[in-house]
């Protein structure tokens, strides 16, 4: 499976209407409804709306520079809601202070590997094209999609990231 930091931020692009149970296509569910899965077309849509995004220079590649800055700006705002999340489990006294005691059950995050990022530049030019991440993302869709019916369910994705 391909594991790299571009494939779980278009997760990530496309966990929001997983997560929140939203309609997939652009016209919102009919109230009451509960969508549960996400089209190919609005992972491909999300795919492309992040290249876009981590292509800074609109030169239609994401350079090295360009997906570092990125992962770090995706990574800073990530830790910043993480540790307000952990901060306010921590401080059990509700004082905006964590004490000695409160700090000791602070366990150290886990590390990133953001090595495995370039593995789908396929032509080794030191750049991904949105050739290049669209084949990316739609071999992760279609390994993700595992009964083969064109989207992607919360149980699907779970089942994948789980293993």
């Amino acid at each position: 499976m391909i594991r790299s930091t571009l494939f779980i931020v278009a997760l990530v692009a496309a966990a929001p209407a997983l997560a929140q149970a939203q309609a997939p296509a652009p016209a919102p569910a009919p109230a009451g409804s509960a969508v549960t899965s996400v089209a190919r077309a609005k992972v491909v849509a999300n795919a492309e709306a992040e290249f876009a995004r981590v292509d800074t220079n609109k030169d239609g590649q994401m350079s090295r520079p360009e997906i570092e800055t990125f992962q770090r700006a995706s990574l800073t705002a990530m830790a910043t809601t993480r540790n307000k999340a952990v901060f306010t489990a921590l401080d059990t006294d509700k004082n905006g202070q964590l004490s000695a005691v409160e700090f000791a059950k602070l366990n150290s995050p886990p590390k990133v590997d953001a090595s495995a990022v370039l593995t789908i530049d396929t032509n080794k030019d030191g750049q991904i094209s949105l050739a290049e991440h669209r084949t990316a993302t739609l071999a992760t869709f279609t390994q993700l999609d595992a009964n083969k019916d064109g989207a992607l369910t919360a149980a699907e994705v779970q089942a994948a990231t789980s293993k």
